[in-house]
């Protein structure tokens, strides 16, 4: 599929019923539109259960329900979840919050968190900046913003000096929310920066400069810088680091991930004493959490034990969902709003901007 035809295929944005399949078979190409709600009350509501009228009032479907079946139960667990997050309105921070999302391991949802509690806080009414320093562009694909090797991108601003602002692009489903693409060309931007002068800090400067770029045209100042970094611990990784003020850290529910977190931690002690004594780990997110295995639960009660004030109480199922996303090129807080990945990033974004 190209990418023209790609871009034609996407699923509306929160749609009603929640379903982004059920939309796309009813025999017309899903279009785009650019309505999205405000808050992220809007975004749980449009996923609320249905409710019957009785004749003492609404009554909410889940209370009549037999519990005793696991998919009762879990329905009635999820219906709960969201009617939490309904009126909630997040507070925007007094600064600029600037997240790296890394772990040196592959696979393990750095991306997927970053674009999709980047939407959630979007959706939410607050100014996002997505920076993609990953040469792979998955959250570049993910936004859908163009990426090709002709597009001017974060390579451009670490190697060739350019202004962050000459290469920021709006993601087309969620206003609000903005993001710097990377391209292939960021694959040689390691060997490129070693011999440029202050090469651990150029991030860091772009980002001031472009922050100061905003205020001088009078636009809103960013609440959110959200840094996807790629599966090692290079300079592109220094950089992030470098620039941040807090790392943000997904956890896949394996035992190799728990290995990988030491090596991680470690490295960002040395970040700390010689480059950015302000940095600190204030967030870990447990992903692909499958609550059918004793590892998953085990994995996630080591993790809470030894990090009991980073770990977010939100934790990210296994989703085919999520996984079908960015096959449209989009966020599963646009692709379908209403499955269990949506929410529980959802509450995610929301834990975080509630410390």
């Amino acid at each position: 599929m190209t990418s023209s035809e790609a871009s034609t295929q996407r699923i509306p944005p929160f749609v009603s019923l929640g379903s982004a399949r059920s939309v796309a078979g009813m025999g017309s190409a899903p279009v785009r539109t650019e309505t999205h709600p405000k808050v992220v009350a809007d975004v749980a509501a449009f996923a609320a259960v249905s409710r019957e009228t009785t004749a003492g009032g609404k009554t909410n479907v889940i209370d009549t329900m037999d519990d005793s079946s696991p998919i009762a139960r879990e329905l009635a667990h999820e219906t709960k979840r969201r009617e939490r997050l309904l009126g909630r309105e997040l507070p925007k921070p007094e600064k600029t919050r600037i997240f790296t999302v890394s772990n040196q391991k592959g696979g393990v949802g750095k991306t997927t968190t970053t674009v999709n509690i980047a939407a959630a806080l979007a959706a939410a009414g607050l100014n996002v900046l997505v920076i993609d320093i990953d040469p792979q562009g998955n959250a570049s694909t993910a936004l859908g913003v163009e990426h090709h090797a002709d597009v001017d991108s974060i390579y451009d601003v670490l190697i060739n000096d350019f202004p962050l602002a000459d290469v920021v692009a709006p993601c087309p489903d969620i206003s609000n929310l903005i993001c710097a693409p990377a391209t292939i060309h960021l694959a040689g931007a390691e060997i490129e920066l070693v011999s440029l002068v202050a090469r651990e800090q150029r991030l860091r400067r772009a980002i001031d400069v472009y922050a100061k770029t905003r205020a001088k045209n009078g636009e809103e100042r960013l609440d959110y810088i959200f840094i996807d970094c790629p599966p090692s611990l290079g300079l592109l990784t220094v950089n992030a680091f470098c620039a941040a003020g807090e790392v943000l850290i997904p956890i896949q529910c394996e035992y190799y991930a728990l290995e990988g977190l030491s090596q991680l931690l470690k490295n960002i002690e040395m970040i700390q004493k010689h480059l950015n004594a302000d940095l600190v780990v204030s967030t870990i997110l447990l992903t692909m959490y499958d609550g059918r295995t004793n590892l998953a639960a085990q994995v996630a009660a080591e993790v809470r034990q030894h990090f009991p004030d980073q770990v977010l109480g939100a934790v990210v199922p296994r989703s085919v969902r999520i996984s079908e996303a960015p096959s449209y090129q989009q966020t599963v807080m646009t692709y379908d709003p209403s499955s269990s990945g949506a929410l529980s990033y959802l509450e995610a974004a929301a834990e975080i901007a509630q410390r």
